[in-house]
C-alpha cells in the first residue's frame, strides 16, 4: 500500500492515494511516535542506558516469550538496544491500541451487521439465475437462522461500543500521572499535533 519515498509526507508514498485510513492513519502514527520519541528521550539520553534498564529487558522478555510466546523465537522481533527500538516499540503498541483498534473495531456492526453468509454467485451460474429471477427469495436464503443472526448481532454491537471511560489518545484522566513538568509539557505538544491531524 506503500513505498519508501523520502521525497513524500512521513517519508511514505501511498500507492493508492485516495486511502482514507492511510491517510489518515500516517498522520495518526506520525504524531504518535513523536510523542513517543519526546517522552522516551526524557529518560533516556543513550542507547546503553535503554540496554542496562533491567524493567525495560524483562518488560520486554515477557511481552516476546510470554506475551508472543509462539512467535518468541521468530527472527523479526526488534532488540531492546537503542532508544530508537524502544521509541518504535512503544509507538507500535500506542498504535494498535488506539487508532488501529479503533478504525478496525468500532466499524464492525455497520459493515458486519449484514447476516449474509453467501457470496454473490458469477454470471452464467444457475444460482445466478436463480438470483436474478427472485432476488428476495435468494437474499432471505442466504441468511442464518433467527438465533445465529441474533448472537452474531449482539456481539457486533458490544464490540462496536464505546465505554464511558474511555481515555482518548492525548488525554489523561488521571491528573498525578506524572509531576514532571517535561512530561507534561511533550504531553501538550502532542494534544496540539493531534488537534492538526484532526483538522487537516
Amino acid at each position: 500500500m506503500a513505498v519508501k519515498d523520502p521525497s513524500a509526507k512521513h517519508g511514505l508514498r501511498l500507492t493508492i492515494e485516495d486511502y482514507p485510513y492511510a491517510v489518515d492513519g500516517l498522520d495518526l502514527w506520525a504524531a504518535i511516535r513523536e510523542w513517543v520519541g519526546d517522552y522516551v528521550k526524557l529518560y533516556y539520553m543513550d542507547d546503553e542506558e535503554v540496554v542496562k534498564d533491567e524493567e525495560v529487558q524483562s518488560w520486554w522478555l515477557e511481552v516476546r516469550t510470554v506475551g508472543h510466546g509462539d512467535h518468541a523465537n521468530a527472527p523479526w522481533w526488534p532488540t531492546m538496544t537503542s532508544v530508537e527500538n524502544l521509541v518504535e516499540v512503544g509507538s507500535t503498541i500506542i498504535w494498535l491500541a488506539s487508532a488501529h483498534h479503533a478504525a478496525v473495531n468500532f466499524g464492525q456492526y455497520a459493515y458486519g451487521g449484514d447476516m449474509a453468509r453467501k457470496l454473490i454467485p458469477e454470471e452464467g451460474t444457475r444460482e445466478y439465475d436463480q438470483m436474478v429471477s427472485d432476488p428476495e427469495k435468494f437474499y432471505l436464503e442466504t441468511l442464518p437462522g433467527d438465533r445465529a443472526t441474533t448472537f452474531a448481532m449482539a456481539v457486533l454491537e458490544i464490540l462496536a461500543q464505546h465505554l464511558g471511560d474511555e481515555e482518548y489518545l492525548g488525554e489523561r484522566n488521571d491528573s498525578q500521572w506524572t509531576s514532571d513538568k517535561r512530561a507534561i509539557a511533550a504531553l501538550e505538544t502532542f494534544r496540539g499535533r493531534l488537534m492538526q491531524v484532526e483538522a487537516s
